[in-house]
Protein backbone atom coordinates (compact mmCIF):
# COMPACT_ATOMS: atom_id res chain seq x y z
CA UNK A 1 0.00 0.00 0.00
CA UNK A 2 1.23 3.46 -0.91
CA UNK A 3 2.30 6.12 2.29
CA UNK A 4 -0.78 7.97 0.51
CA UNK A 5 -3.24 5.07 0.59
CA UNK A 6 -2.26 4.51 4.55
CA UNK A 7 -1.95 8.34 5.10
CA UNK A 8 -5.96 8.65 4.12
CA UNK A 9 -6.89 5.49 5.93
CA UNK A 10 -5.08 7.19 9.21
CA UNK A 11 -6.71 10.32 8.49
CA UNK A 12 -10.22 9.16 8.13
CA UNK A 13 -10.09 7.15 11.45
CA UNK A 14 -9.40 11.02 13.10
CA UNK A 15 -12.01 12.02 10.88
CA UNK A 16 -14.58 9.51 12.61
CA UNK A 17 -13.19 10.03 15.95
CA UNK A 18 -13.82 13.43 15.20
CA UNK A 19 -17.40 12.83 14.35
CA UNK A 20 -17.73 11.21 17.45
CA UNK A 21 -16.35 13.56 19.88
CA UNK A 22 -18.99 15.99 18.19
CA UNK A 23 -21.94 13.73 18.25
CA UNK A 24 -20.93 13.46 22.60
CA UNK A 25 -20.48 17.24 22.78
CA UNK A 26 -23.90 18.07 21.03
CA UNK A 27 -25.72 15.45 23.24
CA UNK A 28 -23.94 16.31 26.24
CA UNK A 29 -22.25 13.12 26.99
CA UNK A 30 -21.76 9.98 26.11
CA UNK A 31 -24.10 7.98 27.70
CA UNK A 32 -27.16 10.55 26.70
CA UNK A 33 -25.86 9.93 22.99
CA UNK A 34 -25.72 6.49 23.39
CA UNK A 35 -29.61 6.39 24.74
CA UNK A 36 -30.86 7.93 21.50
CA UNK A 37 -31.17 5.11 19.64
CA UNK A 38 -32.21 6.23 16.14
CA UNK A 39 -29.91 8.68 16.02
CA UNK A 40 -26.75 9.30 18.57
CA UNK A 41 -26.18 6.19 19.22
CA UNK A 42 -26.58 4.36 15.52
CA UNK A 43 -24.29 7.27 14.52
CA UNK A 44 -21.93 6.55 17.12
CA UNK A 45 -22.11 3.02 16.05
CA UNK A 46 -21.52 3.61 12.12
CA UNK A 47 -18.31 5.41 12.95
CA UNK A 48 -16.72 2.78 15.06
CA UNK A 49 -17.20 0.32 12.60
CA UNK A 50 -15.49 2.44 9.88
CA UNK A 51 -12.57 2.47 12.37
CA UNK A 52 -12.75 -0.99 12.67
CA UNK A 53 -12.56 -1.26 8.87
CA UNK A 54 -10.21 1.29 8.16
CA UNK A 55 -7.48 -0.73 10.91
CA UNK A 56 -8.40 -3.22 9.00
CA UNK A 57 -7.42 -2.30 5.30
CA UNK A 58 -4.02 -1.37 6.85
CA UNK A 59 -3.79 -4.85 7.96
CA UNK A 60 -4.81 -6.49 4.62
CA UNK A 61 -2.20 -3.70 3.13
CA UNK A 62 0.27 -4.79 4.40
CA UNK A 63 0.68 -1.94 6.66
CA UNK A 64 2.20 -3.83 9.59
CA UNK A 65 4.76 -0.48 10.26
CA UNK A 66 1.85 1.60 10.90
CA UNK A 67 -0.28 -1.30 12.93
CA UNK A 68 2.79 -1.22 15.20
CA UNK A 69 2.07 2.48 16.91
CA UNK A 70 -1.09 1.27 17.89
CA UNK A 71 -1.97 -1.18 20.61
CA UNK A 72 -3.11 -4.84 19.49
CA UNK A 73 -5.93 -4.70 21.77
CA UNK A 74 -6.73 -1.60 20.14
CA UNK A 75 -6.73 -2.59 16.83
CA UNK A 76 -8.76 -6.52 18.10
CA UNK A 77 -11.40 -4.68 20.54
CA UNK A 78 -12.31 -2.64 17.02
CA UNK A 79 -12.89 -4.97 14.98
CA UNK A 80 -14.44 -7.34 17.91
CA UNK A 81 -16.80 -4.57 18.64
CA UNK A 82 -17.61 -4.00 14.37
CA UNK A 83 -18.40 -8.04 14.37
CA UNK A 84 -20.75 -7.06 17.07
CA UNK A 85 -22.46 -4.29 15.70
CA UNK A 86 -22.68 -6.14 12.31
CA UNK A 87 -24.46 -9.43 13.55
CA UNK A 88 -26.09 -8.60 16.81
CA UNK A 89 -26.52 -4.70 16.83
CA UNK A 90 -29.38 -5.17 19.85
CA UNK A 91 -26.79 -7.16 21.86
CA UNK A 92 -23.80 -4.38 21.78
CA UNK A 93 -22.93 -3.77 25.18
CA UNK A 94 -23.49 0.05 25.48
CA UNK A 95 -20.61 0.32 28.46
CA UNK A 96 -17.91 -1.15 26.14
CA UNK A 97 -18.87 1.35 23.52
CA UNK A 98 -19.27 3.73 26.30
CA UNK A 99 -15.26 2.81 27.86
CA UNK A 100 -14.02 2.71 24.19
CA UNK A 101 -15.38 6.38 23.23
CA UNK A 102 -14.00 7.51 26.70
CA UNK A 103 -10.66 5.60 27.15
CA UNK A 104 -9.64 4.33 23.77
CA UNK A 105 -10.26 6.70 21.03
CA UNK A 106 -8.17 9.44 22.74
CA UNK A 107 -5.12 6.80 23.17
CA UNK A 108 -6.00 5.84 19.19
CA UNK A 109 -6.28 9.67 17.93
CA UNK A 110 -3.05 10.31 19.69
CA UNK A 111 -1.20 7.18 17.76
CA UNK A 112 -2.79 7.91 14.27
CA UNK A 113 -1.55 11.95 14.46
CA UNK A 114 2.35 10.43 15.49
CA UNK A 115 2.04 7.96 12.56
CA UNK A 116 0.79 10.49 9.95
CA UNK A 117 3.75 13.32 11.45
CA UNK A 118 6.02 10.54 10.19
CA UNK A 119 4.87 11.03 6.94
CA UNK A 120 5.66 14.82 6.84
Amino acid sequence: MSEKKASQRLETILKKIGFIEEIVEEYGSIQKALEDEGKGRAAILMHLTSIAEQFDKLLHGGELEILSHFDKQDIKGSYDLRNYIAHDYEGVDLYVVEAVVEERLPIIRKNALNVLKTFS
